[in-house]
């Protein structure tokens, strides 16, 4: 526990603070759009929806680390570490979300229960997303190629999702709270997703023989 202490001035030191920020300031901007005119507050719920896909693209940058390699060579497991960079970073988004809430009027602000559990999905698809980037390759910097994929996957699925499987949808519509339920779905899978992909890799082991040099197993 002391040497978890110990990391977190350094973890906090390596997370990309700079890249999570800009994109936070996009999604406000976006937020605060809904109160420059009546047009506007009609798109309000497509606006924040925007946002969270600002800041959740933010966020699939929250394990880029130059310096995994060595990193990896110390005491403290992989789940911990991913840990540490998901505890530093909660804060700092609920923070947000609550001002990109409040940036929308409230006669036109979504059902808050419902938006926040779209707003939740998409952070933790981003981070697990650049979890499984780092469990499965040797990439140091998860967030470019995830990112990327998160804003193709979040388009393709407002233009192509069929009916029964659709996740954008609007207030008014009959299918909102069905709509969510899917949400939700998509939220435990990216925990679980998350969970798995912060294990340490197994690494094969190596057996000595008498007859082989090296037999590997």
């Amino acid at each position: 526990m002391s040497l978890t202490r110990q990391l977190v001035l350094p973890v906090h030191r390596t997370v990309p603070w700079g890249l999570v920020g800009v994109a936070g300031a996009a999604g406000l901007l976006l937020a605060a759009l809904t109160r420059t005119g009546e047009t506007a507050e009609r798109l309000s719920l497509y606006l924040l929806r925007a946002a969270i896909l600002a800041f959740a693209v933010g966020l699939a940058f929250l394990l880029d680390d130059p310096a995994r390699h060595t990193t990896a060579a110390v005491p403290t497991p992989r789940p911990v570490r991913l840990a540490l960079r998901v505890a530093l970073a909660a804060p700092a988004a609920a923070a947000w979300w609550t001002v990109a809430l409040l940036l929308v009027p409230p006669d036109v602000r979504p059902p808050v229960g419902d938006i926040t559990l779209e707003a939740g999905a998409a952070c933790v698809v981003a981070v697990a997303g650049a979890a499984a980037v780092v469990r499965f390759s040797e990439v140091t910097r998860p967030g470019p190629p995830v990112a990327g994929a998160l804003l193709t996957t979040a388009v393709l699925a407002m233009l192509f999702l069929p009916g029964r499987w659709e996740l954008f949808v609007p207030v008014e519509d009959e299918r909102w709270a069905v709509a969510h339920d899917r949400w939700l779905v998509v939220l435990a899978g990216a925990v679980i997703l998350g969970a798995v992909c912060a294990v340490e890799p197994l690494r094969r082991r190596v057996r000595f023989s008498p007859s082989r040099r090296r037999v590997r197993f």
